[in-house]
């Protein structure tokens, strides 16, 4: 039985070769008036029909199918290794190189096909986080207060976690305010301080893919072009350059999205953490309470259960999209309690009313030198009111559902994630569509498809905020609670409103179809490159360019008399507009990625 089913895949192998398409073969037997003199369809290498078909460089596309066949050229093992291991396989070796994160399997395999699937999601979300950062630190630039640094690398580091704050029992308030919280600044930092930055794999991928495309550039201008001009791997390099400032951008920020190490660094943090009371300071982990100030929404809310938002939790920073707006918001609440007691530090106000002010010294560096321990301690009610807005003050809060410069960093972060995503994948359309037969074709329209799937699943992960709408709009305190739908119910015996249901469901629609085509173009976009370096579309149809020319489609055979400077210049513009695109997003990163502190 075996015996019988190899002869019968062996047979079915020969067959498949031996009705292969020869364009060579086939433009012969044209010259040779096989098919007819006169105007028949073949052509010069402009697609000009001629008479005298023995000087024919080229066919239509009908002439093509009668003289050829509807088949492709046959596929050539050696060939295609050669181009699949000089031109893709360096690419999808980088992908491990991504930063991943999450305790699952599942959810690290996700991440890298939504990167594959959608560059511009991951352009965005790294553009975005880098952003932030800088944002961060000018928000708290106007603050004045001990830990304010600390406050910033501390929230910067946790853009990959499901962050929360709350203030319940004055607890962000005793963690800003009481100096026996010092420590817990300090401590976090250090355990959050640990690396995923260059190593000697990733500089190894790097320069594996940068001298690949570099060979595979020069190869394209160099080589025989006869041999190999439908299938040669520069178009394919431009479609995959994108690949190199997000991994380069991400290693340079080093996130911190190691769930476990993020998630033990909090938990231990908190352990040390003190809470004002009506008498003294008293370790948090004493209190009858499983509050925190600042904690990590991982598993003990249900909230971070619902499949609403379960983006958030995944800290593969891809997903920094679905953290983008709640991540604002706590920062938010932090940000206002460090100017609120800075604008009272300013004025020289006691935590207890009761202790006079202790001057330590006069301004040093422009800042005021940092308050004695005794002004900062005081009872609960003390720390609440002292971090409560007071009136007679500059210093006002920002009332939003979205937070403080959302939009104008969304616009950036947006626009830079385009020029990333269509300045590589629009190089290599450019590289393709103007190699003869000139015009939109299956390669140039394989790319074209990449591309606007990519931007497609961008654009349908704007249902993170519809989740957001849906959260903040519950009657609960802090980053609300959204029970599941089938409850139909909120906290409280109210009714589950229609506007939040149907935002709800659009929300989870929207999520799960962009990572469908995320999944689709993922194997879409590798599949039609095996197919390039397969000869897959080497056949009629895809080299007469049938998109774009419809009933003037023609496929140039004999590469001889064609004036092939045009096709050259076209090259050198996408190898431009790719290589260019790739410097500008890495420029930018490194140009915002290490912003200013303030001082202490």
């Amino acid at each position: 039985m075996r015996s019988r089913l190899l002869f019968f895949v062996i047979l079915s192998s020969l067959h498949v070769t031996s009705h292969a398409t020869n364009f060579d073969v086939c433009l012969e037997s044209v010259r040779n008036g096989t098919f007819g003199t006169g105007k028949i369809g073949a052509t010069d290498s402009s697609g000009n029909i001629l008479e005298d078909v023995s000087q024919a460089a080229g066919v239509t596309y009908g002439l093509c199918v009668k003289a050829c066949g509807s088949g492709q050229e046959p596929f050539r093992l050696l060939k295609f290794s050669q181009q699949f291991s000089s031109w893709l396989l360096p690419w999808l070796a980088l992908v491990s190189q991504l930063p991943f994160g999450p305790t699952g399997r599942l959810e690290n395999l996700e991440s890298v096909v939504l990167t594959v699937g959608s560059p511009m999601l991951a352009a965005y979300s790294l553009a975005l986080t880098v952003l932030n950062r800088r944002w961060i630190a000018r928000r708290f630039s106007k603050h004045n207060y001990p830990n304010t640094q600390n406050a910033i690398r501390v929230l910067s580091s946790l853009q990959q976690a499901p962050l929360r704050v709350t203030n319940e029992g004055a607890l962000l308030a005793s963690l800003i305010v009481l100096p026996q919280n010092d420590m817990w600044w300090r401590e976090l930092i250090e355990w959050l301080a640990y690396p995923h930055t260059w190593s000697i794999s990733a500089v190894t991928s790097i320069a594996w893919v940068v001298i690949a495309y570099i060979f595979t550039v020069i190869d394209s201008f160099t080589g025989d072009l006869a041999e190999a001009i439908n299938a040669n791997g520069q178009g394919v390099g431009s479609l995959w350059l994108w690949l190199l400032p997000i991994v380069i951008g991400w290693l340079q920020i080093s996130p911190k999205c190691d769930e476990d190490r993020v998630r033990s660094a909090v938990e231990r943090a908190n352990k040390i953490a003190y809470a004002a009371t009506d008498t003294h300071p008293v370790s948090v982990k004493d209190l009858n309470t499983e509050h925190r100030a600042i904690h990590l929404a991982f598993g003990e809310e249900d909230e971070i259960h619902d499949v609403l938002r379960r983006d958030e939790r995944v800290t593969a920073p891809i997903y920094n999209y679905a953290r983008f707006l709640p991540w604002v918001q706590a920062v938010e609440k932090v940000s206002e309690t460090f100017g609120v007691v800075s604008e009272r530090y300013y004025h020289h106000e006691s935590v207890d009313p009761m202790i006079g002010w202790i001057t330590m010294c006069d301004r040093i560096g422009g800042h005021w030198s940092k308050p004695h321990d005794r002004n900062r301690v005081g009872s609960v009610e003390q720390v609440a009111r002292y971090c409560q807005f007071d009136p007679r003050y500059r210093h006002t809060a920002f009332k939003s559902r979205w937070g403080p410069n959302v939009f104008s960093r969304i616009a950036i972060a947006s626009a830079l994630a385009f020029m990333l995503q269509w300045g590589t994948v629009g190089a290599a359309f450019i590289v393709v569509y103007f190699t003869p037969t000139t015009g939109l074709g299956c390669r140039s329209a394989s790319y074209l498809l990449f591309g606007a799937l990519s931007t497609i699943v961008w654009l349908l992960l704007i249902s993170s905020f519809l989740v957001h709408y849906v959260s903040t709009s519950s009657p609960s305190s802090a980053y609300t609670r959204i029970r599941p739908l089938n409850l139909r119910q909120y906290q409280g015996g109210r009714s589950y409103p229609l506007r939040l249901s149907i935002a709800r469901h659009l929300a989870i629609f929207l999520r799960r179809l962009a990572k469908l085509l995320a999944t689709v173009n993922a194997i879409w976009i590798l599949a039609a490159c095996l197919f390039q370096f397969g000869n897959f579309f080497d056949r009629c149809y895809c080299n007469s360019s049938v998109f774009g020319r419809g009933s003037g489609a023609y496929n140039i055979i004999d590469w001889t008399t064609l004036n092939k400077a045009p096709m050259k210049n076209a090259w050198v513009g996408g190898v431009c507009l790719a290589g260019g695109t790739a410097f500008l997003f890495v420029g930018f990163v490194n140009v915002f990625i290490d912003p200013p502190l303030p001082g202490n």
